[in-house]
This record gives structure tokens, C-alpha cells and sequence, in this order.
């Protein structure tokens, strides 16, 4: 195809580039790349001007149709002057790829920027990046979105600022051509920077409809300070026809080097695409009792790196947890802080601290958890015993973290050396350092849902720096060359990875129901309602069969002793006017719940308005719990029985009356305390699993967190979850020890074939899709109901639990009496 230049517009349908999304794009060079042509006006010259490459789908005819009516409006006659080419890709002309690149350096530009400044000139790049500079661009203005993926929400917003724009600001854009760039705002007199976003944290671009007022404007929304707050920024353009040129530009900057990607497959087997890194430094500082009523950091050997703590001394352990790399991932809460002696130790080896705060340090950067090490306590007592004098022990540390976006929590675990010396021991200059330090790669993989919803992530791996270097040091060199792009897993390890879990929300749940069970039913309420204050006695017997779908809002509400609750139902209309401080968490919680079902699909549609309200209501009311994350799902499963209202009144009655609430209440004791019962009935009536668990080391509090905290109302189908809830209203909490157990049971043969991180993945998918079979489902409630010594069982070791944190609360408080 021989070069040409041509002058008019570029005509391309709003529908085809009305949206980008940052994920959208594939690998495409630009200019100087092994597969790009140079242009002929340049002739190879080193002042070569900037380009922009289109890249679409569709046949060298319809490419051609439209070149036929390129740049025809005299308005922009003048505005964009280049040469037009087909590429050859892969060595060949390929019919189903075609790239527009055109010149854009006699863009006209504004009267009010200097046009001897070289940065004047739209097509200019950025002095310290490659990129294109658009002028003739009014800024109007930023507002808050939750669904920053959401072109409904992004249009309505784009209205607004429109109309309602009272200060619009005049400025140059300048959008980089690479990924690892950064969006600017720039002014056009001054050329100086207003304020600049980095390409990673741009997550959607959008442009305004033709035929309506914003049709001359485009957006960008942007993960603002951390994952939790995203903004809209709207630019309205003086010139209409460059929004799509505009978006192009940002088409290009979401794309990746190919070049770059290349080199880096020859040098080394990627791990993962680096938007799927995330880089963490993880800190250990270690304050001791002074004497003086504070604790002061204990001070660590330069030599020999190893702490040097005090015998019989009361200490805390800190934590900083600071994200240094990718875009950010908010830490919702720690989980549990647990220490042991030694190193390479099981995770039945490490005990639980007791936690003193966790949060975000005062600049933001770090988040901070503080816990009580009491060195008495028995299984401490390796590390409270005075070592030989030049020799060193290990001890390992870990922190449970639970990161917003991600599934399930991540434990950051740091081995340290420590030398434990005599109470009198004063601390000399060489103990100068402070804090051990190392850093992690977390390997996370993208889950999205729905178009709208944000953006989760599955862990693939966490791995240290230590890990890293022992890794390359012990590899041998075959490890590394498996094939070209590194070593493969095993085809069935490879094949569970791409195993997509149940989405929660999902399996089909009908009405119908026999004749005969109906009037028995019908029969048992009229009886009720004469006296609500008493249940019938047939009850119990009746709802472990499973309530009847269409009689499940009015039974679950009496069962919750919600028929007279006007009062509560007023509050409710009240406190759904108030505002909550944790507004941005329920906010972010409701689009990734129950995705699979079609009433909570829509972003502002009428089940989500519903859940948000119920979410915020209750965190204004329960000021002490607030809201945690896991009470969306069993809202939704209450609001897809009953209007928002008696939804409320009934989840206020399981987190206050069924102490649901009592889980999140003083740093998860009773939680703790759930999962260590859990163990003890394991122990009891499944021995053999008890004792594959302990061997590799998998704790009750890595598989059944989600079962106690959303009552298996976030992955299991919606026909188990309801009767889950059925029995849960009729005979209490303790019925989740029943469907705990019947899981384990019935899944027994296949965990107990799995390590560690098999077992792990196979409680996050093939236990929830199991009961997809309504049969499957049925059998295992069965079995859960049977199963009536648990309820005995789980409160006397509850008791024993109790005692045993107070007996050895007492024991430490004597220690400390004796001390002083």
C-alpha cells in the first residue's frame, strides 16, 4: 500500500471506543518496534514525531471504508496530517487486525499557550516520558464513584459535573504512551504540572454519547490514596472530535510493551504479569517492660542480627506492614498475631498474642499491629531461658492479615534470631539496630465478577526475599529451563488453579412444595399466631426437613421472634438517614455480593439499594461492631425473603440474641474459641482427619473463618444455605458445628489424600460446587441433623476453653505479682 498523506476526521463509531478499561489491552508496540514500519516522511531521521496506532478487529475492506472517510469535515481541515499503512504482523498481513497510525504534531494549538514553547504543541511529549499532550481541554471538576468500572454511574456523573460546573478549569492533558506512565494535568500558560495520576491506578476511561450535551466530553476514573475511594475526573473539549483521539491515547498507555515482554521472557520465566505482584516490606520491632511503666524497643546485634531480649520480661510485639509496589491493597483488619520458638515450624506450632491495636500509622503508609507476649507463659518458655553467651535460637513470627480484595487472609511470617540474656544485662553501642525488616511477593490472580464490580483476587503465592535467594541457590539449573517460559507445574495442579470458585449467591432454589407438607405447615401456624410467645412442639421436627421456600420469610421471622417489632422498624427508617463512618467498606462489599443472583446484579438497582441500606442501618446501630465484612452476605439472603425492613429486625436478632456479634467482639476470642472446639470435636468423632490436619499443619481458623463469620452464606448455593438459616433460627448457633462436622465427614476421604495447600483449594471449591446437587445438599443436612451429641459436646468444651484462659490469665497476673 503506497504512502499518502490525507486531511479530514477520523470517523469511527462512539459505540466501538465509548469505553476502555485498563485490563482490556493486549500486547502492541509503538513506534521503533521490530514489527512497526517508520514512516516515510521521516526517512529514518532521529527527530522523528510522535504517533498514535489504532488497533481494532475487523476485514482490510472495512478498514479501507473507512479511510474513505477520513478527515472530510472542513472544520478540522489542517488538525491531524499523517500517513495511513496496513502492518505486517507476525510476518504476514493479518485480515483480522488493522492499525490507523497517523501524525498528531499539527494539532492547533490554544491562543493562550506559547507557541515557541516546545510544550505547547499538543502532539509534544512530556519532557520526561514518551507521550501525547492535548490542549484546548476545561477541566470540569472530581467526584466520588462506587463502581468505578460502572459506565452507567460514570455517565450520570459526567452530566452532573457538566452541568452544575461553576469554575471550569482550562488545561493541557498529557497521557503517556507507555503503561508505566503518568496521566498530567498541566497548565497551558505556565506549562507547569496541576497534578499528575499514574497509569496503574487508572482503572476505566469513558466518553460521552452522541447526540446528547456531554457527546464533547470523556472521563477517567482513578483508585484515589488506597482501593477503598475511587474519584471520577470529567474534561469537557473545546475541539468535540477529539475525544476518541483522546481515548485512543489512553488505549495505547493501558497497553503493554511487547518489546519489553519479549526481553524479559528471554532473561528469566515470569512469575506472573506485573499487575499481579505486589511487593510488601513486613517489620519486626520487639519492646520490652523497662521497669519504668513503658516499653522500649529492644535493640539488635549488627553482627550477628539477633535480638537481645531480657528474661522474664513482659513484651510486645510490633508489626508494620507497608505496600511498596502495585496498586494498593487496603488492609481491612489483622487477624492474629502468633509467635513460636524455633524456625521451619508448623503452623500448629504457632500461638495465638493477645492483640492490643491494629491500624494505619499517622502518615498512611504503614499498617501497624501491637500484641502482648507474655515470656511466662509455658509454650514461650524456650525463649525466656538465658542461651550461652556468643550462641543464638530462632523464633517466627506471623500475622494473619485480611486485605480487602483479597478472598482469604495472608499470613506474612518473619524468622529472626534472638538471644535471651540475664534481667541485669544492660544493652551496649553495637546493639544499634531496632527492627528486622524483610520483604514479600504476593502472587495474586484477578477474579471479576461482573463488569461493574471491583476487582478481587485469589492468592497464587506469597513468597519472602530469604525464600527467593535459597530458592536461586539450591535450584539447579534445569529447574529453571523447563521450557521457554520457565518450569510448568503438574498438569493437575495447573488444571486446580484454573478451577473457578462457586460464586456466592448462585444455585436455583424453587417454590414449589408437596400439597400435603403445605397444609401440614398451614395447620402449625394458625396455631402459632394464637400463641406466639410458644412454638409448637412439632417444630423442630418440621424445620429440620426444611422450611417450604414460599413460607420462609414469615417462618424465619416468628422463629427470630420478630412479629412485634414496629418499634424496630421505625428506628430502621431513622438510622438509614444517618451517615456511617464506615460507609467506603460496605460500599465496596455490596457489588461483590451474591453476584450470581440476578437481584443483586445491577450496581444501584433495587437489591443493592436495599443491602446497602440494611449494612449502613446496622453499623450506625451497633456502634460497638459497626460493620464487618461477611454481613452483606446474610443480609442479602434475609432481603431475598422479606422487605429491607423485617430484614433488618431479623439480622439484629442473630447478631444480638443468636451472639452472632460476639465473633468480631474482643480481638475474635469467641471466634477463637469456636474454632478450638471445632478441633476438639474433630479430635473426638473424626480422629484420623484431626491427625492429617496436625501433620501438615492446617488450623481450623485457615478453612472455617468464612462458616462461623457469614454462616456459609458466602460460597455454599443458595438451596443449602437456606436451610442452614432454617435450622440456625429454630435451634441456635451451635448448628453450625453440625454442618461443619457433616462437611468434614463427607469430604474426609478426599482432604485426607491432600497437603496443605491441596486442602486448602479444595475447601475453596470442589466443597462449595458439591452441593450444587439439590440431592448432594439434602443428604448432608441430613446427616447434620442426626448429629444431637454435638450440641452437649461443643458447650462443655466452650467451659473448659473459658477455664483454661482464666486459669492461665491468673497464673500470669501471680508472675507478675512475684516480679514486682
Amino acid at each position: 500500500m503506497d504512502d499518502k498523506g490525507s486531511v479530514g476526521k477520523i470517523s469511527l463509531s462512539s459505540d466501538s471506543v465509548s469505553t476502555l478499561n485498563s485490563e482490556d489491552f493486549v500486547l502492541v508496540s509503538r513506534l521503533g518496534d521490530d514489527h512497526t514500519p517508520s514512516s516515510s516522511t521521516n526517512n529514518g531521521s532521529d527527530d522523528e514525531k510522535p504517533g498514535l496506532k489504532i488497533v481494532g478487529n475487523g476485514s482490510e475492506q472495512q478498514l479501507q471504508k473507512e479511510l474513505e472517510d477520513v478527515l472530510m469535515e472542513p472544520s478540522l481541515a489542517g488538525v491531524v496530517q499523517g500517513d495511513l499503512r496496513f502492518y505486517i504482523v507476525n510476518g504476514e498481513f493479518s485480515p483480522f487486525v488493522r492499525v490507523l497510525f497517523f501524525d498528531l504534531t499539527d494539532i492547533p494549538v490554544p491562543s493562550t499557550a506559547d507557541e515557541s514553547s516546545p510544550e505547547s504543541g499538543p502532539g509534544t511529549p512530556f519532557p520526561d516520558e514518551d507521550s501525547v499532550v492535548f490542549s484546548q481541554l476545561t477541566y470540569l471538576g472530581c467526584a466520588s464513584v462506587n463502581a468505578p468500572r460502572s459506565e452507567v454511574e460514570a455517565l450520570r456523573m459526567m452530566s452532573i459535573l457538566r452541568g452544575q460546573c461553576n469554575l471550569p478549569l482550562d488545561v493541557v492533558l498529557s497521557v503517556p504512551g507507555v503503561s508505566e506512565g503518568t496521566v498530567r494535568l498541566l497548565d497551558p500558560v505556565t506549562s507547569t504540572e496541576i497534578a499528575n495520576y499514574p497509569i496503574y491506578k487508572i482503572l476505566f476511561c469513558v466518553r460521552g454519547h452522541d447526540g446528547t450535551t456531554e457527546s464533547d466530553c470523556f472521563a477517567f476514573t482513578e483508585s484515589h490514596f488506597n482501593s477503598e475511594i475511587f474519584r471520577i475526573h470529567v474534561f469537557r473539549c473545546q475541539i468535540p472530535e477529539a475525544v476518541s483521539r483522546i481515548l485512543y491515547s489512553f488505549a495505547t498507555a493501558f497497553r503493554r510493551s511487547a518489546k519489553k515482554a519479549m526481553m524479559s521472557s528471554q532473561q528469566a520465566p515470569p512469575l506472573t504479569p506485573e499487575g499481579d505482584l505486589f511487593t510488601f516490606t513486613v517489620s519486626l520491632e520487639i519492646r520490652e517492660d523497662d521497669g519504668k511503666g513503658t516499653f522500649s524497643a529492644v535493640a539488635k546485634d549488627k553482627d550477628k542480627q539477633s535480638f537481645k531480649l531480657r528474661a522474664g520480661m513482659d513484651k510486645k510485639i510490633v508489626i508494620y506492614v507497608q505496600q511498596t509496589s502495585n496498586k494498593e491493597l487496603a488492609i481491612e483488619r489483622c487477624f492474629g498475631l502468633l509467635l513460636s520458638p524455633g524456625k521451619n515450624v508448623k503452623n500448629s506450632d504457632m500461638h495465638l498474642l493477645d492483640l492490643e491495636s491494629m491500624g494505619k500509622s499517622s502518615d498512611g503508609k504503614s499498617y501497624i499491629i501491637t500484641g502482648s507476649w507474655h515470656p511466662n507463659t509455658p509454650q514461650f518458655q524456650a525463649v525466656n531461658e538465658e542461651t550461652p553467651k556468643d550462641k543464638f535460637m530462632y523464633m517466627t513470627t506471623a500475622v494473619d492479615l485480611v486485605i480487602t480484595e483479597v478472598e482469604e487472609p495472608v499470613r506474612f511470617l518473619l524468622e529472626n534470631r534472638v538471644r535471651v540474656c540475664s534481667p541485669n544485662d544492660r544493652l551496649y553501642w553495637p546493639f544499634s539496630k531496632r527492627s528486622y525488616t524483610e520483604t514479600f511477593y504476593l502472587k495474586l490472580r484477578q477474579e471479576r465478577k461482573s463488569p461493574a464490580s471491583d476487582t478481587l483476587y485469589e492468592v497464587l503465592s506469597l513468597e519472602s526475599e530469604a525464600e527467593r535467594e535459597r530458592r536461586k541457590t539450591t535450584a539447579s539449573p534445569g529447574a529453571l529451563t523447563t521450557g521457554p517460559g520457565g518450569s510448568s507445574p503438574p498438569e493437575d495442579e495447573e488444571e486446580e488453579d484454573n478451577d473457578e470458585p462457586l460464586l456466592s449467591g448462585s444455585g436455583d432454589v424453587s417454590k414449589e412444595c408437596a400439597e400435603k407438607i403445605l397444609e401440614t405447615w398451614g395447620d402449625l401456624l394458625s396455631k402459632w399466631h394464637l400463641n406466639l410467645s410458644v412454638r409448637p412442639r412439632q417444630l423442630p421436627a418440621l424445620v429440620r426437613s426444611g422450611v417450604p421456600e414460599a413460607l420462609r420469610g414469615e417462618v424465619w421471622q416468628l422463629l427470630a421472634g420478630c412479629h412485634n417489632n414496629d418499634h424496630q422498624v421505625e428506628e430502621y427508617r431513622t438510622l438509614i438517614t444517618k451517615e456511617s463512618p464506615q460507609d467506603s467498606a460496605i460500599t465496596r462489599d455490596i457489588n461483590r455480593t451474591f453476584p450470581a443472583h440476578d437481584y443483586f446484579k445491577d450496581t444501584g438497582g433495587d437489591g443493592q439499594d436495599s443491602l446497602y441500606k440494611i449494612c449502613k442501618a446496622y453499623s450506625v446501630y451497633d456502634e460497638e461492631i459497626g460493620y464487618c465484612q461477611g454481613q452483606s452476605f446474610l443480609a442479602a439472603v434475609l432481603l431475598l425473603h422479606m422487605p429491607e425492613e423485617q430484614a433488618f429486625s431479623v439480622l439484629v436478632k442473630i447478631m444480638f440474641d443468636y451472639g452472632l456479634r460476639d465473633l468480631f467482639k474482643q480481638n475474635f476470642e469467641d471466634l477463637h474459641c469456636k474454632f478450638f472446639q471445632l478441633e476438639r470435636l474433630m479430635q473426638e468423632y473424626l480422629p484420623d482427619l484431626y491427625s492429617h490436619f496436625l501433620n501438615v499443619g492446617l488450623e481450623a481458623h485457615m478453612y472455617a473463618s468464612q462458616w462461623f463469620l457469614t454462616l456459609f452464606t458466602a460460597k455454599f448455593p443458595l438451596y443449602m444455605v437456606f436451610h442452614i438459616i432454617d435450622l440456625l433460627l429454630c435451634e441456635g448457633i451451635s448448628v453450625i458445628f453440625n454442618v461443619a462436622l457433616a462437611l468434614l465427614k463427607t469430604s474426609k476421604d478426599d482432604l485426607i489424600s491432600t497437603d496443605f495447600e491441596g486442602a486448602l483449594k479444595f475447601f475453596r471449591v470442589p466443597v462449595p460446587k458439591r452441593y450444587r446437587s439439590e440431592e448432594n445438599a439434602k443428604k448432608l443436612m441430613e446427616l447434620a441433623c442426626g448429629m444431637k451429641v454435638l450440641k452437649r459436646y461443643s458447650l462443655c468444651h466452650l467451659t473448659i476453653f473459658h477455664m483454661f484462659h482464666k486459669v492461665n490469665h491468673s497464673i500470669t497476673q501471680y508472675l507478675n505479682i512475684q516480679k514486682i
